[in-house]
């Protein structure tokens, strides 16, 4: 019987998998690696080929995804034994590739125990753990074709290598200390540091206060002691992080629960493979500085992944500031000599190792919400694991996602491969990340794309770099518009081919009437879309500097609500914080129609109250204004404010400003800060609610998709989807990308393949 198997199963264990489950099974016969998969051929007593083929799916290895078995039956061949063959090339060439793996138990143990030959080995691994994208150059996945090729195995690792018994079987990245990648520490300017254990020397330096640079599986972190405050804020004035929250690595799970509230789901989250950062809720009795993530009652908190990780945690024994290595907004650093100067003026010391690292790669991020995992950045440990779709292009589609929290994605087939974190385009170095990790792709996956989608918006970089690159080689380019990708983005994952009602709610994306959209109902499949509804049009004054500066959108209000008088009201509110000739000088940007582009998002919206209610008027990072509002709501159910639904011809508009007089009025009354924030969330949601029932009613619509910024907001989520079930609808929210701008690019290229079928 030939087999042959498609998915994630190179360097995951799958080829000594077979040898050892054929033996079981007497059967003889070979297994190799393709650039397809694995392909089998197996030959023996009928009943034994049945339970070999079945075992297959059901005994697989752990970190191996089977999506395809073929099988056929042939003539026998005469195989004397069974073998593992060498890996074959062949011109065409694809291959799903594993994401980075966290140490498994066995070598966790292994790097703890004094007999192991391994012991306190900085890079030890198996098939079932260890580094896989980051040090991949090429396919198939051999070691010749990692940044592995360097390192020649000593006698012991390559007897463990050949051996098909042993769980390093063909583990690409194995080594010891006699062969392998070693560890060095060095001071600023580059000069090593003389020591017998460099991780024992770094943990004595971040237990004195020192801030290190430690390099890892997909880039540089910046470390230091998590539980001293000046040191956090050191950091953070060397980082030009003002507000921004940093992720804290512990060493286990009983040290975070010392500090953080954890649910069993939260728990595995953690503990998963892929480990991700996990947002979880401060304890009150148990706080680490404030300056780690000021003003949020969350904490993003991960555990080791990788050895060197596990080595330095057990030496300090406390939290550690683990964050990504770079200045702020720029790309991490992942290659020596760049992170040397990147980050001298930052790190004290740098931890470093000699395995070089193919392509950088962020941590991912995530939480859970009603006891489903929700992702907030997409990255190690998830990508480049493609997603299965549900539908198959002809022709191969790169889509250049948005302009913040940029990912891109490969359509290839019935291969949706989103990429890992780029980041926000806002400068060369990101920019140059994208377009290389676009090339690398293409490389790995075998992908020439024939198609280019981008958003709508023109003055993204994103956009740019797609229709510079559509030129350049002649292809199809193929605007999607932000909201309808954000809503194709979940039809995608969920496998949805007809319409449903889309809710759209982020910070901004160009409409098709040439406004900025961010609080919208759409009804729409994966081709088109119609915009039913939409939160009342308001002025965004000074254009991007809005963004920025809250208080300009609460002013925006205000001028709706009282005119020319609005900037009377706003200098009672902001008089601290905004002098009056700048109050003056923006309101007439609004008065004049002057850089004043009108908006609906429901981001803006957020800005607004948070500024209104004295939380934030500048922000430092994106998102800023909501996060801070949504600290200060409780989960408990309150009374929402009022708000009017205007219909006219069929569509709706959603007056937004009775929400903001009310709250003025409770200001007025001296209503707490807490529910004032509570009960805008709750009209929020009921807001959604009405909306959805009204399209409901028009277009027998029962399935409704929630997508953009908005819905990371964990109160609105449950809100909503509560209300929603409720009302009889079916709730359809991302999983497998995140609701924010890093899952469009997934949405983009579920729209293009649409229209692109369309024309063939």
């Amino acid at each position: 019987m030939h087999i042959s198997i498609k998915g994630i199963v190179q360097g995951v264990g799958f080829r000594p998998f077979i040898y050892n489950l054929a033996r079981c099974y007497s059967l003889s016969g070979y297994v190799l690696n393709n650039t397809k998969g694995v392909d089998i051929e197996v030959e023996g007593k009928k009943e034994n080929v049945r339970l070999f083929l079945q075992d297959i799916e059901l005994k697989s290895p752990p970190l191996s995804v089977i999506e395809e078995i073929k099988w056929e039956e042939l003539s026998l061949r005469g195989y004397k034994n069974f073998e593992i063959k060498s890996s074959k090339k062949e011109k065409e060439r694809f291959l799903p590739i594993s994401p980075d793996i966290s140490i498994c138990n066995d070598c966790l143990r292994e790097l703890f125990d004094p007999s192991n030959r391994r012991y306190r080995y900085p890079f030890i691994n198996c098939t079932n753990c260890g580094p896989r994208f980051t040090i991949v150059k090429d396919i198939p996945y051999d070691r010749k074709r990692t940044t592995m090729s360097s390192f020649k195995m000593c006698e012991e690792c390559e007897r463990e290598y050949n051996d098909p018994s042993n769980r390093r079987f063909h583990a690409q990245p194995n080594a010891c200390w006699k062969c392998g990648p070693q560890v060095r520490l060095l001071d600023r300017e580059g000069k090593e540091i003389k020591t017998s254990d460099p991780i024992l020397t770094a943990a004595s330096l971040i237990k004195e206060g020192k801030i290190l640079a430690v390099k890892g599986i997909g880039g540089y972190h910046l470390a230091c002691d998590a539980t001293d405050p000046e040191v956090v804020e050191k950091l953070r004035r060397r980082k030009n992080r003002i507000d921004k929250p940093f992720a804290v690595m512990m060493l286990d799970i009983n040290q975070v629960k010392k500090f953080c509230e954890v649910t069993p789901e939260e728990e595995s989250f953690l503990l998963s493979p892929r480990r991700p950062i996990v947002l979880l809720k401060r304890k009150s009795q148990k706080v680490l500085p404030q300056e780690i993530a000021p003003r949020n009652k969350y904490l993003g908190v991960m555990l080791p992944y990788t050895p060197l990780h596990y080595l330095l945690l057990e030496e300090v024994k406390i939290p550690l500031v683990m964050t990504s290595g770079n200045i702020s907004e720029e790309p991490i650093a992942y290659k020596d000599e760049d992170a040397l100067c990147r980050l001298k003026t930052i790190a004290d010391f740098f931890l470093v190792h000699n395995r070089e690292i193919e392509i950088r790669v962020d941590d991912s991020v995530g939480k859970i919400v009603d006891g489903e995992r929700v992702l907030i950045r997409r990255s190690r440990g998830y990508a480049p694991q493609p997603i299965k779709t549900h539908f198959t292009s002809k022709k191969c589609i790169v889509a250049f996602g948005g302009h913040l929290k940029n990912t891109f994605c490969l359509l290839r087939k019935d291969y949706a491969i989103v990429s890992h974190h780029i980041g926000d385009l806002e400068n060369l170095e990101a920019l140059s990340s994208l377009e290389e990790g676009i090339e690398h792709y293409k490389k790995i996956f075998y992908c020439m794309p024939e198609v280019v989608a981008c958003d709508l918006h023109p003055n993204y970089t994103s956009t740019a770099l797609a229709k510079e690159y559509s030129r350049k080689y002649s292809l199809l380019l193929i605007p999607v518009q932000h909201h309808h990708a954000h809503i194709a983005s979940v039809l995608a994952e969920k496998k949805i081919d007809g319409k449903v009602i889309g809710v759209a709610f982020d910070g901004s994306g160009l409409g098709d009437d040439g406004s900025i959209w961010g609080g919208e109902f759409l009804v729409a499949d994966m081709k088109e879309f119609k915009r039913i509804a939409h939160l009342r049009y308001i002025p965004l004054p000074g254009g991007e500097a809005a963004i920025k500066e809250p208080w300009r959108m609460a002013l925006s209000f205000l001028y709706q609500i009282y005119g020319k008088e609005g900037k009377k009201v706003a200098c009672q509110i902001l008089s601290d914080v905004v002098k009056f000739e700048k109050i003056e000088a923006v309101q007439k940007l609004i008065e004049k129609n002057i850089s004043s582009p009108l908006t609906s998002s429901a981001g803006r919206l957020f800005d607004a109250v948070s500024s209104i209610l004295g939380i934030r008027h500048r922000i430092n990072y994106e998102g800023q204004a909501a996060c801070e509002l949504e600290t200060l709501a409780e989960e408990k159910k309150e009374s929402s404010y009022p708000f009017r639904i205007i219909e006219k011809k069929g569509r709706f508009t959603v007056d937004t400003l009775p929400i903001i007089e009310a709250i003025l009025a409770e200001q007025e009354k001296g209503t707490g800060l807490e529910v004032i924030a509570t009960r805008f969330h709750w009209t929020l949601s009921q807001i959604i609610l009405e909306v959805c029932e009204k399209i409901r009613s028009i277009f027998s619509l029962n399935k409704v998709a929630l997508s953009g910024g908005v819905f990371q907001n964990t109160l609105i989520v449950r809100q909503v989807r509560h209300l929603l079930t409720s009302s009889g609808f079916e709730v359809l929210l991302n999983s497998s990308v995140p609701p924010n701008d890093g899952g469009i690019s997934l949405g983009q290229v579920a729209v293009a393949c649409q229209r692109v079928t369309d024309r063939l």
